[in-house]
C-alpha cells in the first residue's frame, strides 16, 4: 500500500499594509495554495486577489490586547493536519516571516513532522513604515546601524539596557510597543537621550489611514502621555526622524477607521462563510 503523499508548508511575508508590497514569490505560491493560515495584519486585497476561490482561507490572527487571539499550539496544529493530508499550506504572516513573529515555534513542528517547507521574506514593517514615512533608516552621517526592538511588556528591557539605548546613535525602532510607549520615552529621558534624537509615531503604515506623529521626547509627555494609537503602530527613534519633514512624500489623510479589522470580527466572518457554503 503506497504511503499518502506528504504536502508542503509554505511561510510566507505578506508585507505591511500596502496589498502591492507582496512579493511575486509569495503571490505565486498563494495562487497554488489549497490552504492558507492568514495572520490579521495581512490585507484583505492580497486575499482576495492572489487566493484561489478553491482554497481554505483560515483565520488564526493574534490580538492580545483585545483578548482574542489564536493560540500557536493550534495554529502549529493545523499547519501538521493540513500538511499530512498533502495538502499546500501558506502561512502568511504580516510583514516579514523572522521578524517578531513566531516562526520558530512553527518551523520546530514542521520539522519534527518531517514536512518540506520554504520560508519567503516580506517587507517588514520597520521597512515598510520608513519608506512611507520618508525616514531613511541609516541615513549617511545620522545612523550606522538599526535595532529592533519590542516592549510588549514593561520588563523586557533592563536598566542597564536602556542606558545603552539612550547612549547609542542606532536608529531605534520599536514593535509592538505603542501601549507602553510612555514607558519608552520615560526610560530614554531618564537616562539623557540626546535632544537631538526625535520620536515618530506611525499609526497604520503603508494603508490609506497612515497617520506619522512627531515629537521631541522631552515634549512628548506633556503633549502625548497616555496617548491611544490604533493597530498596528510602528515607533522610530533617533537623529533619522528629523528627516520626516523633509522627506514625507505620504501626507497624513486625516482619516479615521482601522486598515485591518480586529480578529473577533474576522473569526466572526469566517464562521458565516463556512456557514454559507455548507447551505449551497
Amino acid at each position: 500500500m503506497s504511503q499518502p503523499k506528504m504536502g508542503k508548508v509554505i511561510l510566507a511575508g505578506a508585507g505591511c499594509g500596502d496589498p502591492e508590497l507582496i512579493t511575486v514569490k509569495a503571490a505565486k505560491y498563494l495562487q497554488q495554495a489549497e490552504v492558507v493560515l492568514t495572520d490579521r495584519l495581512v490585507s484583505k486585497d492580497i486575499l482576495t486577489t492572489y487566493v484561489s476561490s478553491s482554497a481554505e482561507i483560515i483565520y488564526v490572527g493574534k490580538q492580545c490586547r483585545r483578548g482574542f487571539s489564536t493560540p500557536q499550539k493550534s495554529i502549529n496544529e493545523l499547519i501538521v493536519q493540513f500538511a499530512l493530508e498533502g495538502k499546500l499550506v501558506v502561512r502568511l504572516k504580516g510583514g516579514d516571516v523572522s521578524i517578531f513573529s513566531n516562526i520558530l515555534d512553527e518551523l520546530e513542528v514542521i520539522v519534527a513532522n518531517q514536512i518540506p517547507y520554504e520560508i519567503i521574506p516580506g517587507v517588514s514593517a520597520a521597512m515598510g513604515a520608513a519608506a512611507y514615512a520618508g525616514i531613511p533608516l541609516t541615513a549617511r552621517g545620522y545612523s550606522t546601524a538599526v535595532r529592533f526592538l519590542t516592549l510588549y511588556k514593561s520588563e523586557v528591557v533592563t536598566d542597564d539596557y536602556w542606558k545603552e539605548l539612550s547612549n547609542s546613535d542606532d536608529t531605534l525602532v520599536f514593535y509592538m510597543s505603542s501601549e507602553t510607549l510612555d514607558t519608552v520615552v520615560e526610560n530614554l529621558v531618564k537616562n539623557n537621550i540626546g535632544e537631538d534624537k526625535l520620536l515618530a509615531v506611525i499609526e497604520q503604515a503603508t494603508t490609506p489611514f497612515q497617520s506619522v506623529h512627531q515629537f521631541n521626547l522631552y515634549q512628548y509627555q506633556q503633549l502625548a502621555k497616555g496617548k491611544l494609537y490604533a493597530s498596528p503602530t510602528l515607533v522610530i527613534i533617533g537623529k533619522v526622524v528629523a528627516l520626516h519633514e523633509k522627506f514625507a512624500w505620504l501626507e497624513n489623510t486625516g482619516s479615521t477607521g482601522e486598515y485591518f479589522k480586529p480578529v473577533e470580527d474576522l473569526q466572526y466572518e469566517e464562521l458565516i462563510d463556512q456557514t454559507l457554503i455548507k447551505e449551497k
